[in-house]
């Protein structure tokens, strides 16, 4: 009887810890990921990325005082970040894909070059990111919305 309860006892303990085992695994691994890519786009401590948010794998940061900014994309597998220069930039706006029937496929972030104005294009939502389409996207979108303002009061100042 002892053993028994023992064993079950010993059953449930292990298959509680071991997901909060690899949540926590996960969690440092991301971590150091998203460390490790801002000090390579930190270009030798010229940028410090002091704000920094992060939603559906996507994390988004920026250096206000020195303009710098930094989108990252960890979406199925992939790393992907994208830097820009916000010394060098006029202006930012949030721009939507749609497909025939109106559905968005994707968002992009539009930076316009202060010199040659030439769009700069830094993808953000993709349809094929998001595994029940379209989920994500308002929220995405609400993120969005925000951080433009943010690099846009940064740009002015």
């Amino acid at each position: 009887m002892d053993t028994s309860v023992t064993i079950i006892g010993i059953a449930l303990a292990i298959i509680t810890l071991l997901p909060l085992y690899f949540s926590l695994r996960s969690n440092s691994l991301n971590k150091a990921k998203i460390k490790a890519i801002k000090e390579k786009h930190s270009l030798n401590g010229a940028f410090d990325f002091d704000l920094t948010e992060s939603q559906n794998k996507r994390i988004l940061t920026i250096d206000k005082k020195n303009k710098g900014f930094l989108v990252m994309n960890f979406n199925k597998g992939k790393e992907e970040a994208s830097f820009i220069d916000l010394n060098h930039v006029k202006s930012c706006r949030l721009v939507p894909t749609t497909e025939v029937d109106d559905t968005i496929v994707k968002v992009d972030f539009e930076f316009q070059d202060k010199i040659s104005g030439q769009k700069i294009v830094i993808p953000f939502y993709s349809i094929e990111d998001d595994q029940i389409r379209q989920v994500c996207l308002h929220e995405d979108q609400q993120l969005g919305k925000k951080w433009v303002q943010i690099i846009q009061d940064c740009i002015s100042s």
